[in-house]
Parts: structure tokens; sequence; C-alpha cells
């Protein structure tokens, strides 16, 4: 499978946002940030807002709730034809009960970790999950500059992941760019959520390509 590339609306024009998904017409997913002000310092969207982008998106809808209590709150995203919700393994109280709520509601389920979280203690769950968001800035902003540390994570991650036979996705999130795809796809990473460097373009759709070549390239040295 080819690299995957999901654009952040966090960096899209929320006064325009059914515009700007137009402009992402041509990615694999738009990446959606769901934050609470508890887990993270910053407020975006919600619920309403999803079940509406749902319905106008030319791609389908990749949730990521940076909030408290995803138990309560992450399977209505599913209700709402996101196709992929993915939770927070330090938010959580019951990871693997919630990833098989969002599997039932037909949404793939993702488990994503901060960059300090360390990726060992959820690779025995690989199983319960379709998708392993390793996250290269801390959540809450866009903008901010990719955290080097965390290539070896992901590499840890692509290891457990080849090595268990699952088809269970590692996406990266976070100063995702020209700049740095090529070195996270080395690692492992197959889905990328690039931001800025996507809506920051004079041609979104071409930027769109571009990262997903570097990203292939990088892939396929393999």
């Amino acid at each position: 499978m080819g690299a995957l590339l999901n654009p952040s609306i966090l960096s899209a024009d929320f006064a325009n946002l059914e515009r700007d998904l137009g402009k992402i017409a041509g990615a694999d997913y738009a990446h959606v940030d769901v934050m609470d002000y508890h887990f993270v310092p910053n407020l975006t969207i919600g619920l309403p807002v999803v079940e509406r982008l749902v319905q106008v998106c030319p791609v389908p809808i990749d949730t990521h709730l940076m909030i408290e209590d995803p138990d309560r709150w992450a399977p209505g995203f599913a209700e709402a034809g996101a196709a992929s919700v993915t939770f927070h393994a330090e938010a959580a109280q019951a990871p693997v009960r919630l990833a098989r709520e969002l599997r039932r509601l037909g949404a793939r389920a993702g488990l994503a970790i901060r960059p300090a979280t360390p990726v060992e203690p959820f690779l025995d769950l690989l199983d319960e999950i379709d998708m392993l968001l390793v996250m290269t800035v801390e959540p809450g902003f866009g903008g901010q500059s990719f955290i080097e540390g965390t290539l070896a994570k992901i590499r840890r991650a692509r290891a457990a992941v080849d090595e268990s036979g699952l088809d269970v996705w590692i996406q990266v999130d976070g100063g995702v760019s020209r700049t740095t795809i090529e070195r996270i796809a080395d690692a492992g990473a197959n889905v990328f959520v690039a931001g800025s460097a996507v809506y920051g373009a004079d041609d979104v759709a071409a930027e769109i390509d571009v990262l997903r070549g570097l990203a292939d390239g990088a892939a396929h040295h393999h």
C-alpha cells in the first residue's frame, strides 16, 4: 500500500471549511482535530461540525480526538460517519473496549500517543486497533516543528507491526513537510498528516501529490 496523505483542516480557513475541504479532494482522508480545552490547551470543533463535514467532504474523515473521556465521547464520532476515529492512550480508561466499540460502529479505530508517551505498553494491543498515531509534536496547535526524537519510536512501532503480521497503519502528525516526510516514511510511517505544509502551499492539490510522492519514494528504499 502506498503512502496515505491526510491534510489537517486545523490549517484551513474555519469560515470556509467546505471550500477548503474541496481543495483536498485529491487527498486520502481529511484529518479533523477535535480539542476540548482540557486534554490540550486549545479548543477547535466538536461533534455537530464534524457531522456536517462528513456530509460535504469529498474524502473520508479521519478524526483525531484530543479530548478527555474519549470512552464517553468517541463513539458519537463513529456514529456521525467518521471513517476513522483516533483517541489518545493517555486519556482513555478502557482503550480496548473503546476500540472494539468504534469498530462495531463501522469506523477504523486509532490509538494516539503523545511525543513523550512510550509505545511499548500498547504493542500487545495491535490486533485491537487499525491505526497507531505517533504524535511528532505536542498536540494542541498546528505549525510546530517536528520532534526528531520521535523517529526512533516510529521505527520500533513499525518493527512491532511488521512482526505481528497485522495490517495496522502507522500515522504521524506534527511538523510533516517536504523537509521531514522522507525521514518519517523511511522510519516506517505510512499515513501522513500535514496541515500548514498543505494549506500554506500556493497550489494545495499539487502539494498533496508532491508530499505523497516523496513518502512513497522513501518507503520504496526498503
